[in-house]
């Protein structure tokens, strides 16, 4: 049960890693919250991305008090 549950987790990715290079996410990654948040949670919704799900993130970082 153990082994179907790691294959069908490495499966999702895999799929998710697909569409996230398939929607041009991984061609030019720039260092900044929404970029990393959109590619990290069309990784993770793996097939579902496929059947209409756009995750678009935004988010702002806090600014460090002087």
């Amino acid at each position: 049960m153990k082994r179907l549950t790691v294959t069908l987790a490495v499966m999702w990715l895999f799929i998710g890693l697909v569409a996230a290079g398939q929607r041009g996410q991984l061609q030019a990654i720039d260092v900044s919250c929404t970029s990393a948040s959109r590619v990290s949670l069309t990784f993770v919704a793996g097939p579902l991305n496929y059947h209409g799900v756009n995750p678009l993130v935004s988010c702002t970082l806090p600014r460090p008090s002087m």
